[in-house]
């Protein structure tokens, strides 16, 4: 549990440096975590390995968000799930359906 509270710790952190709400901190950290996924796996933008490694991260951010609370906030992390994801769902699908984008 000591990790949970460091982790907290850190996430609050990093959400105070952000303007409100705390959604903008996910959507940062969707993108960041896509980009520098795609780098270290050396896949393109448009490759679905990169958007899993989003996904994988923000699972485990909901289940030590879980831990630190004591019980599940359904609608909360609903929000969370859908702005984690959002920009790099859809820029990885614009760049699927369009390849004159890819640059």
């Amino acid at each position: 549990m000591i990790f949970v509270h460091y982790y907290e710790h850190a996430i609050d952190w990093i959400v105070s440096l952000c303007p409100q709400p705390d959604k903008f901190a996910h959507t940062y950290a969707g993108l960041t975590i896509w980009l520098i996924s795609a780098i270290l796996l050396k896949r393109k933008l448009s490759s679905r390995w990169p958007v899993m490694v989003v996904l994988l991260c923000e699972v485990a951010n909901e289940c030590v968000d879980r831990l630190a609370h004591g019980s599940w906030n359904w609608p909360d992390t609903i929000r969370d799930f859908i702005a984690t994801l959002f920009w790099p769902v859809v820029i990885m699908l614009a760049m699927r359906w369009k390849p004159a984008i890819r640059g």
